[in-house]
């Protein structure tokens, strides 16, 4: 192990103790108040959403892979260097999509969601290739959704989607065959639930492009930061 790769080791080691924190109370009041609100909303409205965020998903994890080319790792600090690079860049984009849509009010606000779902998603596909991953196996991409989890969702279901990634060989030979088995529920739900105030603000005249460019450029930064993690886990703890 190279003396870069030994830090990394040290880096990784806290951000797993982290992961694999229990809600603390703040967080567990929080999700509460978010499970009480979500609970108002009757079932055909929570069917709809998840079939519309699935959909929305899966047209990103079908098409982005035929535009993202795969690369041969050299070593772990190249493959690092290359993807705080495209995390800067999906930052410059994702602050400008922000910025645009909350200059737009609700309208416009409204249409942020899937375009920054898309720039995420294709973030993630971009980051896996750099690390040598084939992001046309299907069970790659179910990674890619496992780091979306891990990266915007409450402390106890991060908790609970952490330790299956720890053990991804075991848990990706017996993924379900059709993504359509996916937790999509739960998906959606937790990435609403963690994204709903910080983008409330958003839709807000006059504020809303400032806040609209700060909040996704803040956003796409915590989900590369955590998909480097996550690909370390896999490159130094094989």
């Amino acid at each position: 192990m190279t003396g870069y790769e030994q830090e990394m080791m040290h880096e990784l080691k806290l951000w797993q103790q982290k992961m694999l924190r229990k809600p603390g109370y703040l967080n567990k009041l929080s999700k509460a108040l978010q499970d009480k609100m979500n609970s108002w909303l009757p079932e055909k409205v929570h069917k709809a959403i998840t079939e519309t965020i699935k959909q929305m998903i899966r047209g990103v994890l079908f098409g982005a892979r035929w535009t993202t080319g795969r690369k041969a790792p050299t070593s772990l600090e190249e493959s690092d260097r290359a993807a705080e690079e495209k995390i800067k860049f999906y930052q410059n984009t994702a602050a400008a999509e922000g910025a645009v849509t909350g200059a737009g009010g609700i309208l416009l606000g409204l249409a942020d969601f899937p375009l920054l779902i898309a720039i995420k998603l294709k973030l993630l596909f971009e980051i896996a290739s750099i690390y040598g991953y084939p992001v046309d196996d299907y069970k790659e991409r179910v990674y890619t959704l496992h780091i979306f989890q891990l990266a915007f969702s409450s402390a106890k279901h991060r908790r609970k989607v952490f330790l299956s990634m720890q053990n991804w060989k075991e848990v990706s030979a017996n993924l379900p065959a059709d993504i359509h088995q996916f937790d999509w529920r739960s998906f959606q739900q937790e990435y609403r639930d963690y994204i709903d105030l910080a983008k409330l603000a958003q839709l807000v005249p006059v504020i809303g492009a400032p806040v609209g460019a700060v909040v996704n450029y803040r956003l796409i930064k915590k989900l590369g930061r955590t998909a480097i993690q996550s690909y370390h886990m896999r490159w130094l703890t094989p």
